[in-house]
């Protein structure tokens, strides 16, 4: 297990939904709670360079998502509904009615479906590195060729057979894949950082995880999205969403124009970083999250 320098983090196994879920936490026990959600190819280390911080506020909670980090890695559905149907019951476990939160990537995406479908239970939401439900569609023939050349990797790993080999027998995509979506990705790892996410992946049942995860949005979540599927959903929860200027995958300027679905989402574009916010600019996240965390919460249901 990483460790995180100067901050004491406490590991705990938990049985959600037939699921040993691993959790990583920090911070007094009896303060109010902050659940942070890790994205792919991560887990719960992804956040190390704000858990301190965090945590002198917060009890800091950092479950890794199914198929991810040290949590089970199950055959079935990926789908990020059932990523937050993990979360709540986690929740459940551990006896914490209403959190603040935040998600990077999927567990950004897995945050926005919290939000929606239990908002009595999410208090604040801070999200990076993750389009919110509600991006501006483009249509036609040059808008399609742009949208595939960004998903090119998606479709990659969710493809049958190959993708799974890939993910398990080839760290070294993994790590291209993290290294060229960061704008300098020297100063963002180490070799033994990076080490602690790729090796995660050598293991059969996680590989196969890795693939369900982008197979399950490629084929239904990306349609539902498409097709405008939140269109008639308001999600009223205080929201901060972090985009890297530089991110590949996730512009920002398809992310404005969504003040009637979330009136209180506010955008922060981080300058000089890409996609892996809260490893490369972990200061520019932390002020507005601390802010947003400090304010007045959703009313909930």
């Amino acid at each position: 297990m990483p460790e995180v320098p100067g901050v004491a983090v406490e590991h705990g196994f938990h049985d959600v939904r037939g699921l040993r879920m691993h959790v990583a936490a920090a911070g007094p026990p009896d303060a109010e709670p902050l659940v942070m959600l890790h994205g792919w190819p991560q887990h719960w280390y992804a956040w190390r360079r704000l858990i301190g911080p965090l945590s002198e506020r917060y009890r800091v909670i950092c479950p890794d998502l199914r198929g991810f980090g040290w949590s089970d890695a199950p055959r079935g559905s990926y789908l990020k509904a059932e990523l937050a149907a993990d979360v709540i019951a986690l929740l459940d476990v551990l006896g914490l009615e209403r959190v603040r939160l935040a998600g990077h990537d999927w567990g950004g995406f897995t945050g926005f479906l919290l939000c929606l479908g239990h908002p009595e239970r999410i208090s604040h939401f801070a999200v990076a590195g993750m389009s919110h439900l509600w991006v501006e569609r483009e249509s036609g023939p040059a808008a399609a060729a742009k949208l595939l050349r960004r998903l090119a990797y998606m479709a990659l790993i969710a493809s049958p057979v190959v993708g799974g080999q890939v993910v398990r027998r080839v760290p070294g995509f993994m790590r291209t894949v993290l290294r060229s979506s960061a704008v300098d990705p020297d100063r963002t790892w180490s070799a033994a950082e990076l080490e602690a996410y790729v090796a995660q992946w050598s293991e059969p049942d996680r590989a196969a995880a890795s693939v369900a995860v982008y197979r399950s949005f490629l084929t239904r979540e990306l349609r539902d999205l498409a097709a405008g599927g939140f269109d008639d959903r308001v999600m009223e929860t205080p929201c901060v969403q972090f985009v890297g200027v530089a991110d590949p995958v996730v512009r920002p300027d398809q992310q404005r124009g969504c003040d009637a679905n979330a009136p209180r989402l506010h955008l922060e574009v981080v300058p000089d970083a890409g996609h892996w916010l809260p490893e490369e600019a972990p200061e520019a996240l932390l002020g507005p999250m601390l802010e947003l965390y400090a304010g007045p919460g959703s009313a909930g249901a």
